[in-house]
């Protein structure tokens, strides 16, 4: 996560990311690697000769920004006295992370937000099941949890 922080501010060279997130040489290529195979960041060349490359965020990668956003903002209300940058939108107002509704444009809390599993086979506890146990006697159509309530 520290690396998609540097390149989304910009710092897009192994020599930058290096430095400001403290990662050594050996671990932070095999996390950009990792990055790279996993389609967040992208690797471009800028030089033949010698040869070098330097790292810009996907579309995948930039949306991971977002979630980055929403770290920062819980980071600077419950882990810091004082934020350590403000980040200001183009019209020049400070911006935080905030989930919104998107029908009623709202913001959403933790306690305003329902859950509905879409997944076939899960339910809130886990994936369930059809196989009767002795405390859950199989019902016709009904699903036992694996392992919890019905």
């Amino acid at each position: 996560m520290l690396a998609v922080r540097e390149i989304s501010l910009g710092n897009h060279t192994f020599d930058a990311i290096a430095r400001n997130t403290g990662a050594t040489r050996d671990r932070l290529a095999a996390r950009l690697r990792a990055l790279e195979e996993a389609g967040v960041i992208e690797r471009r060349q800028y030089s033949m000769r010698p040869p070098r490359s330097d790292y810009h965020l996907t579309a995948a990668g930039r949306d991971l920004s977002l979630v980055l956003q929403a770290l920062r903002t819980w980071g600077d209300k419950w882990a810091v006295s004082e934020p350590p940058a403000a980040f200001h939108h183009g019209c020049g107002h400070a911006v935080d992370a905030a989930l919104l509704c998107r029908h009623c444009n709202q913001e959403v809390s933790a306690d305003d937000m329902q859950v509905h599993v879409l997944a076939d086979g899960w339910d809130l506890s886990g994936v369930i099941s059809t196989t009767a146990t002795a405390d859950h006697p199989a019902e016709p159509g009904r699903p036992v949890p694996v392992g919890g309530q019905p």
